[in-house]
Parts: structure tokens; sequence; C-alpha cells
């Protein structure tokens, strides 16, 4: 089997190219083909990795050009230069390193702070031109002051310890934020109106979303405390430019320091020229040990995923430990072929999948046994969806989609996986687990109980349990050149309705069926395929 290979396209640590060839990966590195669109596009589909920082665009077009690619990695935290729309579509793990750069990224916001607060920039270009201006620069203290922070995740968590050892009082701003964890990092958990009307500094740690999009407004600006300052190391667009410009000419707002911006690389923005402004060319990532840890990170997260199956810090997939993955891959199995069994019955539009694990199985990472699931259930109506693509796919089409665990439920078995695909015509289900042998079975089939494995090829039938009715499908199978590998029944009670699943070495022909459902006790035949 050939080992994956990974295109590296933009500047990254030679340590992580290391890190792909120890792993036993193929990596190619040219840190300047993410600039180049055409001959990057032209050279995508012969990987199946793809590591990059930001200059390297992955763009629907971009998308579009490969079948083989499984993940790209970013080494850093925003992803804003990928479709993950695009690339989840397309079945694609897109990775992050959000915690690579997260000190280096907070002491960049608290030094924005010291250099506000005491004008460093501004009294360094003056003295160095020969002024002393020692009353022009008439700094502010950063000590009993209130610091308002904007989102308070790793990096705003890493912010506030920080400022909390410099006597500032923290107030923080972030709907996920609980109560237990701002008490553990020394923070007041305030409502963002609250903040805007106490804050003598706001700094801003928050993602760019449709709900962070200029969370500092006009109308938000208007509401801060006169003389604040503002800091942002965060995203580009989570302040409005052109109306923090106006509230500095206005002097409501005293200063600001600005690391990014809505258009980079900024060559001109609203907030360049004013003498209370400090720009940086977007450097919070910006130092030697911050680039070695997320280069390093990413290499050592993609490959796991792509040696062994490990998913760390996907955008657009749930994660999967390197200890979970082994445990993992047969209950994949196990749950897609269920799913697939049951998708290749059913030919009405399907309105909801309900998967019950039962035992053991419950207590795993069950939503990548669900996007299993969903994956084998919808691939007979979708052929290019995966475990990456499906629960979007799913949520396009209004499938409702639930869970239900029962930890203490797998009667005879250790585990069992039990799937419900609800029809418009009918529900189907089975139920199946995993042996010591790591195989998937199958174990029932319509309530009716049954213990089959599964083979590229099998027979489906529903039939009543009737004499001469194996005597005829024998026959038939035969006069076919059919050959049976097992042969598997089961019945609710004797007399009653029954089920014949069998595995076979080749594919079963229309015809074939069509004579199968001849026979008297047989209500409907399926060929299935794994």
């Amino acid at each position: 089997m050939a080992a994956p290979k990974v295109l590296i396209s933009d500047s990254l640590s030679n340590a992580a190219v290391q890190i792909f060839r120890d792993r036993g990966i193929d990596v190619d590195f040219f840190p300047n083909l993410g600039k180049d669109k055409e001959r990057f596009a032209a050279v995508i589909g012969h990987y199946d990795g793809l590591a990059i920082r930001s200059a390297t665009k992955v763009t629907e077009k971009v998308l579009a050009q490969t079948s083989r690619l499984k993940v790209i990695g970013r080494a850093g935290i925003g992803v804003d230069n990928v479709d993950v729309a695009a690339a989840t579509a397309r079945g694609v793990i897109v990775m992050n390193t959000p915690f690579g750069n997260s000190i280096t990224t907070a002491e960049h916001a608290i030094a924005m702070m010291f250099a506000l607060a005491r004008q460093i920039p501004q009294a360094d270009l003056s003295t160095q031109a020969g002024k002393w201006e020692k009353n022009r620069f008439m700094g502010v203290e950063l000590t009993g002051k209130t610091l308002g922070i904007i989102g308070c995740g790793n990096i705003g968590a890493i912010v506030a310890d920080r400022a909390v050892g410099l006597k500032l009082k923290v107030v923080a701003y972030d709907p996920y934020l609980s109560p237990e964890r701002a008490l553990e990092i020394g923070v007041e958990k305030v409502e963002l109106d609250a903040l805007l009307a106490r804050a003598d500094i706001i700094t801003l740690h928050v993602p760019m979303t449709d709900k962070t999009r200029n969370i500092l407004s006009a109308e938000n600006l208007a509401r801060t405390k006169p003389g604040v300052r503002i800091v942002n190391c965060a995203r580009g667009g989570l302040v409005d430019e052109v109306a923090l410009r106006a509230a500095l000419d206005s002097c409501h707002v005293a200063g600001a320091a600005f690391d990014v911006f809505i258009e980079e690389p900024a060559t001109a923005n609203p907030l360049f020229g004013h003498p209370n402004v400090i720009c940086t060319p977007h450097l919070g990532a910006s130092t030697n040990e911050a680039q070695e840890n997320v280069a390093l990170q990413v290499a050592e997260q993609m490959s796991d995923y792509l040696m062994t199956g490990a998913i760390t810090n996907a955008i657009n997939f749930p994660s999967i430990s390197a200890d979970e993955a082994p445990r993992l891959k047969p209950f994949v199995a196990l749950a897609e072929k269920l799913g697939s069994f049951l998708g290749q019955l059913t030919d009405a539009p399907i309105k909801g999948i309900r998967i019950t694990y039962e035992g053991a199985v419950a207590g795993m990472n069950t939503r990548a046994l669900t996007a299993a699931a969903v994956t084998g259930a919808l691939r007979p109506f979708l052929q290019d969806i995966n475990m990456v693509s499906a629960p979007a796919l799913a949520r396009e089409r209004g499938i409702v989609v639930d869970e239900i665990k029962r930890e203490g439920g797998a009667s005879d078995y250790e585990s069992v996986i039990r799937i419900t695909v609800d029809a418009e015509d009918m529900p189907r289900d089975a139920a199946g687990t995993v042996f010591h042998d790591g195989k998937p079975r199958i174990i029932e089939i319509r309530s009716i109980a049954i213990d089959a494995a599964f083979a590229p090829h099998m027979l489906y039938v529903r039939n009543h349990d009737k004499p001469g009715f194996i005597g005829r499908l024998g026959t038939i199978l035969g006069e076919a050149g059919v050959n049976v590998a097992t042969f598997n029944l089961g019945r609710e009670e004797e007399g009653g309705n029954a089920i014949c699943f069998c595995a076979v070495d080749a594919p079963i022909s229309e015809s074939v069926r069509a004579e199968i459902e001849t026979i008297p006790q047989v209500k409907r035949a399926r060929p299935v395929s794994f």
C-alpha cells in the first residue's frame, strides 16, 4: 500500500517536514506554491493531505480539482482561507491548531495594552527624531483599571490571567463562559452592555462569525466609557473601523491598537495616520516559539489521521483520539454496514435515522459512529457521501438523526448498535455487534434474531417459515451458477415470518432476484453489497 502523500504549500518549519517523513508519509515542501493559484490548483489532486498557513487559499474551485484529498491542516487558529463548507461537502477533514500560538497571541495583546497606555511607539519615533517631548507623552497606569475581555476562551483566559497578575480588574463577556470557569480564572462574567459601560480597556478574543461581526459597531462604541482604549488581536471585522475612526477623532475613544484588519495585507485603512492608533501587521502568532509549535502540532495531527484515523482539533468532525481510533474502528465498520444494509432496502425517501447504542459502545465516541451510520444509510442515494459530509447532507435534506444511549442494556452482548431508518413507506431496522475477533456481525433484522457475518455480496430474503423454501432457493441459485458461502436463517415463530441472509460469491442478477420472488413462500428478495 502506497504511503500517504502530503503537500506543504506555505512556509512551515523544517521540523514539521521531518515529522511527516518520520511517520512514513511522503511529503513535498513548496513554501511559495500557495501564492501561485493556478499551479497550486493543478497539483493538489496528487495529495492526500495539505498543510497550510494563511497564504494558501483553499477555495471550492481548488477542492473541485481533487478527489484524493482527505485532510487540510491549518498551522494556526483561523481557517478563513479555507472554504470549510466545500471541504465538508467533499468529505475533507479541516484541522487547525488552536493552542499552538495562544500564549504568543495573548502576550501580543498585553504588549499592545502597554503600548497604548504609555504611547510607546509614538514616543520612540519622537525621541529617535531628535525631539525630547517628555510632556507630550503623558500616559496612564494599568493598575486598578478595568479590562473588558470580549471572548474568554483559550486566548482570552490567558489574557485574563496576565491581567489579574498586573492588578487590573477583569470583566468578561462570553455566552459560553460558565460561572465556575469565571471564578476559576478570576474574572467577573457580565453582559456586553455592562462591559461596554465599565471597561477602561477592551480587548477582543472571539472568532469571526455572523454573530461577532462588528460586535463593536457604531452603536456599541457609543455605549463605551469615554476615554476607553480598544485592542484587537483577534480578527479583522470585529470592530467597525470607520466608526472607530470617528470615535477616535471625537476623542470618545482615547486610543486603539490593532493587529488585524478587515482587508489584509492592510496597505490602507481608516485607522491609519491617527496619532492615537498603533498598528502591527498581524503579528499575534509571530514568534519563533509559536511558529515552531503550530508547525509541529499540525504535522502530528495530520500524521495521526492519515496513519491511524485519529482526529484532533477538526473544525468539521468530532475528535477521535489515538487511543480511541483502534477501539472505534470495528464499530465504525459495523455502524456503516448496518446503515448501508437498511439504505439498500429502502426505495422511498428517508425521513429519519435513529441509532441506539447499548452496553459498552454507549460510552464510546458515538458522534463518529453516528456519522458512519448515516453515511451507510445515505450512500445508496448519494454515492460520494462519507463520514465527514454525511451529517451536513442529512441536515440539508431534512433527515432527522437521533442518538439514544443505554449503557446497561446490551442483553446477551457486551455492545449492540441498533439502527432504524424511517422512510416514507415504512421503518426498517437492524442490529449488530462486534465479536472478540473484531469483526462486525448482524444479530437482528426486523426484530428477528439472526447471526450473520457481513460479506461483499449477500442476499436478503423475507419469507414465510414453510417447508420447501430452502430447497427451491438453493436450486435457483445453483442453476444460476451462484455459489452460497454462508446460509443464515431466522424466524419469529414456527410457521411465521422468517428471514434468510446468505453470503454469495458473486452479485445476484436482477433476473435471478425476480425468479427467487416466484417462490411461494417469498415476500421479497433483495441483493445487497458491502
